[in-house]
């Protein structure tokens, strides 16, 4: 063998070297990327905890939305924290009864569950009252009102007035956007087997309301019958424009959504007892009354039972008077009498 041949396959053999060692080096860089994957990383060593997503103010009604697990350090994990695996994470419908910050841990005495006792006072806004009203399957939306719902007030009462004719029949909204706390004893939604809400007539529904307006319901169950008219969830934008039309809240800094975002809350969330409106008889049908009665004078000036008619006023010249014919008034310094045309 010559030498031109020995150097040939000297070169060969080296760059076979070469090449084994590329291909070695190739396959073990390759190799790193999936031992580092299948590598546990250190979160997934951690506990999980639930913390808050959003800031959640006393009386908040959580919502899934609400809160998450995060991995939480061992060394700080408390026994009153709700982790993963090990404590069972709360309802939706639980509410909040001490204040909790975005990403702080929920601990379970902060919370209180539908049915525990002090559920309803944590519910209750600051200032804010609970007051129960008595409904029908017909007053009360036949059972399509649920807790955290909102809803008007209308009030249906019949006025008799002074005259002999029949009653006054008016219905007048009194309340509105009050919020539902309970319906007879259940402060969450009913569901069945599979998942969807149940509906269920009651008997009683719980309301929150300003101390004013909780005497204001009161007084409104003792002149009539109150029935429940439910509010669209689309109503708190009208709500919050009409306000801001009026000048009743103020839009504030602009350029700070956290505190416009509060303002749209406080707005959606407060009760209204101004601004009703009303019904009469007459505006549903044309044979109601549309004021209350007044009693019809009789000849020579004085009411049925006898009495002098010096009844002056929208009483004495009402609807009652409309087919007793044309009659005179005589004032005589501050006592006026009705005559009708014809008597003494």
């Amino acid at each position: 063998m010559d030498a031109r041949k020995i150097a040939l396959l000297v070169g060969a053999l080296v760059i076979a070297a070469i090449t084994a060692l590329l291909a070695r080096n190739m396959f073990q860089g390759a190799a790193a990327p999936t031992a580092a994957a299948s590598a546990p990383r250190p979160e997934e060593n951690l506990p999980q905890v639930l913390v808050a997503t959003r800031p959640l103010p006393v009386g908040t009604i959580l919502t899934p939305d609400a809160f998450r697990y995060q991995p939480w350090p061992k060394e700080l994990v408390q026994q009153a924290y709700y982790i993963r695996g090990e404590t069972e994470a709360p309802v939706a419908g639980t509410v909040v009864r001490v204040a909790i910050t975005a990403g702080q841990p929920i601990t379970q005495g902060s919370l209180v569950k539908p049915g525990d006792r002090g559920f309803l006072a944590a519910a209750l806004g600051p200032g804010m009252r609970a007051v129960t009203v008595s409904v029908s399957a017909q007053s009360g939306v036949a059972g399509f009102v649920f807790p955290g719902d909102r809803i008007d007030l209308v009030l249906t009462q019949s006025i008799d007035g002074g005259g002999d004719g029949p009653a006054l029949r008016v219905g007048e909204t009194i309340i509105r956007n009050i919020r539902v706390l309970a319906t007879d004893q259940r402060t969450d939604k009913t569901t069945t087997e599979d998942g969807k809400t149940e509906v269920l007539t009651f008997s009683t529904v719980t309301l929150e309301a300003t101390p004013r307006i909780a005497e204001k319901i009161a007084v409104a169950q003792s002149l009539g019958q109150l029935s429940l008219s439910l509010r669209s969830i689309a109503d708190n934008n009208a709500e919050l424009e009409r306000a801001i039309a009026s000048g009743e809240v103020s839009v504030g800094d602009k350029n700070d959504p956290k505190a416009e975002r509060q303002m749209l809350l406080a707005v959606a969330a407060r009760p209204l007892d101004g601004d009703t409106t009303y019904q009469t008889g007459a505006d549903v049908s044309r044979f109601a009354r549309r004021s209350v009665p007044g009693r019809a004078p009789t000849a020579g000036g004085s009411d049925p039972n006898g009495a002098p008619a010096t009844r002056a006023g929208p009483a004495a010249t009402g609807p009652a008077y409309d087919n007793q014919g044309p009659v005179v008034r005589v004032a005589r310094g501050n006592d006026v009498t009705t005559v009708a045309v014809g008597g003494r």
